[in-house]
């Protein structure tokens, strides 16, 4: 994802959707999919018909995680010809690639990485319906290599890079947004892009900072696969 650059066409469904509120491009992805906030209170999601994304499995998702962990209340969902939508209620926090937060680093990954163990600690493995392991992100392709035991099953974000983190005022980690491929998975197929996601955004090296504030030892081998598969699939 990265912040729209240039003139961004705004889809019909977002004009009716925002009504007489203002309309504010605010990321968007490469498969054409662009977030937009509404006003103050709500941000909308839109993917064009051709794109693999399917907003329905993230409203799935949001739906479900929200009795356990801060995340966007989904309040509708939609699809015409020319794409699909998720309007979600707005969060009254900043996200960790925010300029209060670019200017202080270690403070954020900090956040971000007592969030995503909140996260794994607190969402229930044994009730998520949702799958995010090698497998079902592999499918029938060959691997390259064996993929490594599992260290701890947990729910996985599926996107916990630092854009997704959202964090208070005081520098606490305050909610997750993103949750399109959430799903139980090894917490390494989480903490490799989360790494990952703390050098392109702050161009140091904050691996050992991260790994500190979650809470886990360095394992090189897991870390190195999980970054190759982030970046395969």
């Amino acid at each position: 994802m990265s912040v729209p650059d240039g003139a961004i066409s705004i889809p019909d469904v977002v004009r009716e959707l925002a009504g007489t509120a203002g309309i504010e491009p605010v990321w968007s992805n490469e498969l054409g999919g662009t977030t937009f906030r509404l006003g103050s209170t709500r941000y909308v999601k839109w993917t064009p018909a051709e794109s693999a994304i399917d907003l329905d499995d993230e409203r799935r998702r949001l739906d479900w995680v929200i009795r356990y962990s801060p995340v966007p209340k989904v309040i509708e969902c939609g699809s015409d010809s020319e794409g699909s939508w998720m309007v979600t209620g707005a969060l009254p926090w900043e996200n960790a690639v925010a300029d209060r937060w670019m200017s202080n680093p270690a403070a954020a990954v900090r956040a971000a990485a007592t969030g995503l163990r909140a996260f794994h600690d607190d969402v229930p493995v044994a009730q998520c319906p949702f799958d995010w392991s090698v497998v079902s992100r592999i499918g029938d392709r060959d691997l390259p290599t064996e993929s490594p035991s599992i260290d701890r099953l947990v729910v996985c974000h599926g996107d916990a890079c630092m854009p997704n983190t959202l964090i208070d005022e005081d520098g606490s980690w305050a909610a997750h947004v993103d949750m399109g491929t959430m799903g139980v998975a090894d917490r390494w197929a989480d903490l490799a892009p989360a790494i990952w996601s703390t050098e392109f955004n702050y161009g140091r090296n904050y691996c050992a900072a991260f790994l500190d504030a979650y809470g886990v030892d360095l394992d090189q081998d897991r870390l190195d696969y999980y970054l190759w598969l982030w970046q395969s699939t």
